[in-house]
């Protein structure tokens, strides 16, 4: 009953006569099930129909139809069983290709030979084993790498944060050498984490404090106040389950870049699970009308000093401008749309009236 009556009043706020009606309440009642109902942060009584009529509401009847259609032919949602096919793919198709392509270039053989002889294979169950892959968020989603690895990782490889204590440390590296040899340190570190958008939170240049700030400067400051953990020809590696296409291109350049600074040997290998294409991105000069709702309904009151650093103050666009169509199961991230996500109440800013902004995906806030 509560969905039949919230279809009815999506039909009033939509204005569609009955056929138009019939087309969409039989894709909603679909997605609605299948995908947007499981979204984390529906308040409770509040799913995914009861949201889209308040969320559509907030828009002028002239524009309704715009704001509908940005979900209707744009949005792109991954939900739960896409981000763990996403994670259980992690180890086969990228971790281990690279450490059988590492071994195989530091042993001057064919890839094939290290699962053909049974010299290799001890050596790769040994370079498997002097791994560590550590989360740096908590959509690294961990468990579900050690659920879909067992037999094939330790658990004592796996940390769900990158800024540890010494004690951690020496924790991993006692559990190491009894596992291989008294000698033995990591010689590959992968940092896995589940979206990059910007990749700015990564990395990135500070000119007020001149240096380079990020989740990959505060790993790399753990480490190096850890002595013996890694060998002396250690890799890094970075995975992100999903990224944008920007990220793709921009964060090797960055790295790059900051390489010397942060005292790299050799460039990281970085790679991502999927990529979203810029295609899929809401375009000024072919999506001028959902732009447009960007910029009519918006409130600067969501602009804080966290979101200046991604270097476009208005969010519109979203963070740093990434103009992503984009919500994840688990929260919306803010390089989406703020017309998607952002919550404030209609305010007076600088001597003038801003509206109310309701989210049709709640994003909750990491700095709030």
């Amino acid at each position: 009953m509560e969905q039949a009556r919230a279809l009815r009043i999506l039909s009033r706020i939509m204005s569609w006569d009955d056929e138009r009606a019939a087309q969409e309440f039989a894709w909603l009642q679909v997605m609605a099930k299948v995908k947007y109902d499981g979204y984390r942060d529906f308040l409770a009584g509040m799913p995914f129909l009861e949201s889209l009529a308040a969320w559509l509401q907030q828009f002028d009847p002239a524009d309704r139809e715009t704001a509908y259609s940005l979900l209707r032919k744009r949005l792109i949602y991954v939900g739960p069983a896409e981000m763990q096919r996403l994670v259980e793919l992690f180890y086969p198709a990228t971790m281990e290709r690279y450490l059988i392509g590492r071994l195989a270039v530091g042993r001057a053989i064919p890839r094939f030979r290290v699962l053909s002889e049974e010299k290799f294979r001890r050596e790769l169950d040994s370079l498997r084993r002097r791994t560590l892959i550590m989360g740096l968020s908590d959509g690294a989603r961990i468990d579900i790498l050690r659920h879909s690895t067992v037999g094939i990782l330790s658990n004592e490889q796996f940390v769900v944060q990158t800024q540890v204590d010494s004690f951690k440390w020496a924790d991993l590296l006692s559990d190491l050498k009894k596992a291989v040899d008294a000698n033995a340190t990591f010689e590959v570190i992968y940092l896995v984490d589940d979206f990059m958008g910007s990749g700015s939170s990564f990395l990135r240049w500070d000119a007020e404090k001149k240096k380079w700030t990020g989740k990959l400067t505060k790993f790399l400051t753990s480490l190096g106040e850890n002595q013996g953990v890694v060998s002396a020809n250690w890799k890094l590696c970075v995975h992100h389950y999903l990224a944008s296409e920007q990220a793709r291109d921009d964060v090797p350049k960055v790295v790059e870049k900051a390489k010397d600074d942060l005292q790299l040997a050799s460039m990281p290998e970085i790679t991502f699970g999927m990529v979203i294409p810029r295609r899929s991105n809401i375009d000024p000069a072919t999506d001028a009308a959902i732009v447009e709702l960007t910029k009519r309904y918006y409130n600067p009151s969501i602009q804080t000093v966290h979101t200046d650093k991604g270097g476009e103050k208005h969010l519109g666009l979203g963070y740093a401008g990434c103009a992503l169509p984009l919500v994840l199961d688990h929260n919306t991230p803010n390089n989406s749309l703020a017309i998607l996500w952002a919550e404030c109440e209609a305010r007076v800013v600088a001597g003038v009236q801003q509206p109310e902004m309701r989210p049709l995906f709640r994003r909750r806030q990491r700095h709030s």
